[in-house]
């Protein structure tokens, strides 16, 4: 097992001591480096060679190395005396002829047998010490035995690299037939092993590698076996077994925990497959962070399940970004507070704080691979350590339980098996990172083999499993996470027939995401306990339709209030085929826990670093929502726009099949086969066409009379494919449309120019191009149609106020921009215009109009481009936004989301009255049918 710290200061001592005054290159080297690696309890020859060659240097030499340790450690020695600098010189000039595939050291160590020059070649550290201080200072080399301290990454390469190898096994054991439960347990027991190889847990380090290196054939054909008794022997405790028990087996410690009680059916190897695992061991797993797990889960795992469950691999940065206000950064602040304290009660408070830390309970109920878990555990521990250090001439080092905070603290349920074992594993690995780093910081080792403390992580369906039963509610202290993101249209009848029955919608059928039944099932959870909630969701909750759906269920029948809140940002990933979604992340107490103080973080870029405000109140937009009468009050779709403006209608809807519909060479085709049906063509204009100005028709035979359909052919054979096409719909509507093929579903078909405004527009523009279309041009149903429009209509619609109600309250498809009228433009909180206002901002309308003509070739996607929208065009926006901003109010507004702040407040104040006076209305009685 490994040596304590007191024991490698004795033996570092006594080296130290031998080697006093001694050393020449040639003749003491291998000696000396054979007995220094004793000092840690590693054999040499194990892990290291003696004047390796290297080739392919930088003056096309070739030299050969002191010693070699592949993937950690570089030695460059000489006799006693001699200038250390020239052997830095060489040491450097070696390492371009090495490997970068897990060969490269991360560690030069330069010496002259009285003195040590070691370099980190991935932190930038140095040392320099001399022989006799060795036993002071041995802990720099606590590399030697995978004692290796290191801030974890996003987006590290080892990281992405490690899944990858793991996957590669994976690929191969599942095209030799093993798979499903057996393969997903295999893996996961030997990414433990790996990890334990290179980081201490396994001592002297590297031995599983040369266990399966040594002791198996190179064809594969006995690896299988070999690796089912090192399985058997982690489970074994060392007392039971047997004395005969092979030597190289012997050495590797109980393990416990469960990981490796089950038995398995072993997989048969060859020799490519040996191969593999030979690659995996080779690579240095101390490097890595135990989030790995969930990109090795995103590695193995099948891209359409992974899509069908809905699985976002979540990076460290954006899970402190949940657990951080969701508690860590208070806790922070705490121990800040108490570690200032200059008074006799400060060690006991401290004290008492361990003993907080060790009471904090956590429920991840879509823990995936453990992500959350993990951090979560590794940030408790970080904290602790730092009470533990300040406390530790009032504590007994050798207790046993110095460290009180445990990974029994966490609790997870996950639908699938495979992360289940990773999640546990991950948290078992990080338990093991954590106490390495204690040890290295009291110099004494504290290790937890074997693991006695488990974490509880549900296999089931969250949304059927009871979540009182995984960590009963008045227990729980924090539930947070990352839910699977699935829209309501793209949910399986399942999935949706859960979002029902959560969200109880009764005869409804609703609009809510998948992870809006996480939020849901959290609010019920919650009510008899003070736990608060963090989770991570699609920004969809936050806008459109679905924020009229949710949060009154939240806030009315959970009592929850929004305590912190991200805006939307665009979501990171570690995984292979890496998610790339916009999302927000809500924190939720129950009301009477709600702070004073509300922390909003808002995104200039959703690539970039958040500015976080203190706010009051927090409204289900993520708004300040200081300035609402009711912070609950949400925009409810409108059948009526509720201020001055006239109806907006939908463009024509054929439902076809597309048989009406003509593109360029179509209609050339169309003319020379059919004059007579071709005469029949209209311009067809949604949103893709007029913003590029791309050419489409539509066959408008609704005013043919029938008659004159005799010579028409073409125009009669589209009737029939339409008639045919509608009769296959299972909507009973689109089948009695197949009587009238010729008509459309839904028609409009001005007769006067009229105002369009794209459905769908680029979330990059700072403006959705909106204007003006004659006849014979048809709308389609992908635009929005103001008929009788003036131009004030159309300097309230583009300019910025109204743009920022868009941009904030309408729903998004993808992640554009998307227009609707019961949402957008109905409830929208439209200004008090006299004749003078009027007057006013339509010169500035029309100098936009303007402007556009200066660029006759230009099409709308040109011209708002945000990278080449002209100088002019830009100028007549800002403009005319500056002149309806003053419409609302003199002051200017200093963001778009001041300025929906503005206008939610005005919306709140136009609208409350008439609720008011719904609610005030006795309800009729219905007749009863006779």
């Amino acid at each position: 097992m490994r040596l304590s710290w007191n024991e490698i200061r004795a033996k570092a001592a006594r080296f130290a001591e031998e080697w006093r005054g001694k050393g020449y290159e040639r003749g003491d080297t291998q000696t000396f480096y054979n007995e220094f690696f004793e000092v840690f309890g590693l054999s040499r020859k194990r892990v290291a060679g003696y004047e390796l060659a290297v080739k392919g240097l930088a003056d096309g030499k070739s030299g050969f190395l002191d010693l070699f340790w592949k993937g950690v450690l570089l030695v460059e020695q000489k006799s006693a005396g001699l200038d250390l600098a020239a052997a830095k010189q060489q040491a450097f000039k070696y390492l371009p002829g090495i490997k970068d595939d897990g060969d490269l050291p991360r560690y030069i160590l330069l010496c002259d047998f009285q003195t040590f020059e070691l370099y980190d070649l991935e932190t930038r550290d140095e040392w320099k010490i001399g022989l006799q201080e060795l036993p002071e200072k041995v802990q720099i080399f606590s590399f030697m035995f995978g004692g290796v301290q290191r801030q974890f990454k996003d987006e590290d390469p080892v990281n992405i690299k490690a899944s990858e190898l793991m996957g590669e096994l994976h690929d191969a054991l599942k095209a030799s037939n093993y798979s499903g439960h057996d393969l997903e347990r295999f893996l996961v027991r030997l990414v433990f092993c790996l990890f334990a190889d290179d980081t201490g847990i396994f001592t002297p380090r590297g031995i599983m590698m040369d266990y399966i290196e040594n002791r198996t054939t190179v064809d594969g054909s006995d690896l299988g076996p070999k690796l089912g008794k090192l399985f058997e022997v982690l489970n074994q405790d060392d007392n039971k077994r047997q004395t005969t028990l092979d030597e190289d087996l012997a050495q590797f410690p109980y393990v416990n925990g469960d990981l490796f009680a089950e038995r398995l059916p072993l997989p048969d190897f060859n020799g490519a497959m040996r191969k593999l695992l030979l690659d995996a061991c080779a690579f240095d797993w101390s490097k890595i962070s135990p989030a790995i797990f969930g990109s090795l889960f995103q590695s193995v795992m099948d891209k359409k399940k992974r899509r069908a469950i809905g699985a976002h691999y979540t990076n460290e940065q954006n899970i402190l970004k949940v657990i951080g206000p969701l508690f860590l950064d208070d806790l922070k602040d705490d121990l800040k507070r108490l570690k200032a304290r200059k008074d006799t009660g400060r060690s006991k408070a401290l004290l008492a704080f361990q003993d907080k830390l060790a009471g904090i309970t956590c429920l991840d109920p879509a823990c995936g691979c453990g992500n959350f878990l993990v951090i979560a555990y590794r940030e408790l521990r970080a904290l602790e350590t730092e009470v533990i250090l300040d406390q530790k001439n009032n504590l007994d080092l050798f207790a046993d339980k110095l460290s009180k905070v445990d990974v029994n603290q966490f609790y997870g349920i996950e639908f699938e098996e495979f992360p289940v074992r990773i999640s546990e594993t991950a948290l078992w690995m990080m338990d093991h990172i954590m106490n390495q780093r204690l040890s290295d910081e009291l110099g004494e080792v504290k290790l937890r083999i074997p693991l006695k403390a488990k974490p509880t992580i549900k296999h089931g369906d969250a949304l059927e499993v009871n979540w009182a039963d995984v960590l009963p509610p008045e227990k729980c202290s924090y539930v947070f996470g990352n839910p699977p993101f699935v829209g309501a249209k793209l949910q399986s009848d399942a999935q949706r027939k859960q979002v029902h029955r959560i969200a109880n919608l009764g005869k409804r059928k609703g609009t809510l995401d998948f992870v809006c039944a996480w939020f849901l099932k959290a609010g019920a959870y919650v009510q008899n306990s003070s736990a608060a909630i963090g989770f991570v969701a699609t920004n969809s909750i936050s806008q459109g339709e679905q924020v009229a759906e949710l949060w009154p269920l939240l806030f009315n029948r959970y009592g929850l209030e929004i305590a912190f809140a991200h805006r939307t940002f665009a979501w990171g990933s570690e995984a292979r085929g890496k998610a790339n979604v916009h999302v927000v992340i809500i924190g939720l107490t129950r009301h009477n826990n709600t702070p004073v103080e509300r922390r909003l973080f808002d995104y200039e870029s959703i690539k970039g670093d958040p500015v976080e405000t203190k706010v009051k109140a927090i409204s289900p937009y993520l708004f300040d929502g200081s300035l609402l009468q009711n912070i609950h009050v949400v925009v409810e779709v409108a059948n009526e726009p509720i201020g001055r403006m006239r109806s907006l209608r939908y463009g024509s809807q054929p439902i076809d099949g597309g048989h009406l519909i003509f593109d360029s060479a179509m209609k050339s085709q169309l003319e020379e086969q059919d004059h007579n049906s071709a005469r029949w063509l209209r311009p067809f204009v949604g949103s893709v066409e007029y913003i590029n100005g791309i050419d489409r028709w539509i066959l408008a035979l609704q005013s043919v009379a029938p008659q004159e359909f005799r010579n028409m052919p073409l125009a009669r054979e589209a009737l029939v494919k339409v008639r045919d096409f509608r009769l296959k719909s299972k909507r009973d509507v689109t089948r009695k449309l197949a009587l009238a093929p010729s008509h459309f579903a839904f028609t409009t078909i001005p007769e006067k120019p009229f105002l369009v405004i794209p459905e769908v527009s680029s979330i990059n523009r700072d403006y959705v191009p909106i204007g003006w279309l004659s006849p014979p041009s048809i709308p389609s149903n992908l635009v929005r149609v103001l008929e009788a429009a003036k131009v004030d209509d159309f300097s309230l619609l583009t300019s910025r106020m109204h743009m920022a109600w868009l941009r904030f309250i309408g729903g998004r498809l993808k992640s554009d921009y998307r227009y609707s009228i019961g949402l957008v433009y109905n409830p929208f909180p439209w200004p008090d215009l006299d004749e003078a206002k009027k007057t006013k901002i339509s010169k500035l309308g029309q100098g936009i109009l303007d402007a556009r003509l200066n660029y006759p070739q230009s099409t709308l996607a040109d011209l708002y481009d945000p990278l080449t929208m002209p100088a002019d065009l830009r100028k007549a926006h800002e403009a005319n936004d500056k002149a309806v901003d003053q419409l609302y109010r003199k002051e200017p507004f200093a963001s778009d989301r001041e300025r929906v702040e503005f206008l939610l407040a005005r919306y709140e104040k136009i609208t409350a009255p008439a609720l008011a006076l719904a609610a005030q209305k006795p309800k009729v009685a219905k007749r009863k049918r006779v």
